[in-house]
């Protein structure tokens, strides 16, 4: 009996980590082949820069892919994904202020606020960061509040 508890429980949370994954890519900013931020290197916002990630140096966590442009930045992830994955999924954070909507980003248009990444849609004489510099604080609440409705 013991044995099929635990096979049923290892079910379950193996279950649970494909949930997981399934609603991570379906509302996770990924191109069609899987890779997050538009191959931008996440570790690489943290040094001042973002940089293009290489396609052969990858790591893929919890279903969603990300490139780096060094092994010495991917083993930095690795270590804490939480720490560089962009929030929100890596859509447009000042989008997600205003309603729940995902909103395609400028990978060269961020923010890190309080050791977390934010990206931002830089198109056609739009630039949202300006426009959530304005009022930070409250679009990142309605922001926050927003992208949970999205995951749940």
């Amino acid at each position: 009996m013991k044995s099929v508890i635990v096979v049923f429980f290892l079910g379950v949370v193996h279950l649970g980590i494909a949930q997981s994954e399934v609603i991570r890519k379906a509302n996770y900013n990924i191109n069609s082949k899987n890779i997050s931020i538009d191959g931008f290197d996440p570790v690489s916002y943290f040094k001042g820069e973002p940089l293009k990630g290489n396609e052969n140096i990858r790591y893929t966590y919890k279903g969603v892919t990300y490139w780096f442009s060094s092994d010495l930045n991917r083993k930095e992830f690795e270590k804490n994904p939480i720490q560089y994955e962009p929030q929100y999924g890596g859509w447009c954070a000042y989008a997600l202020g205003i309603k729940p909507d995902k909103v395609k980003i400028d990978p060269k248009t961020y923010k890190i606020i309080d050791g977390k990444l934010y990206l931002f849609y830089n198109f056609h004489q739009m630039n949202t960061l300006d426009l959530w510099n304005k009022d930070e604080l409250t679009l990142k609440n309605i922001a926050d509040q927003n992208w949970n409705s999205i995951l749940h």
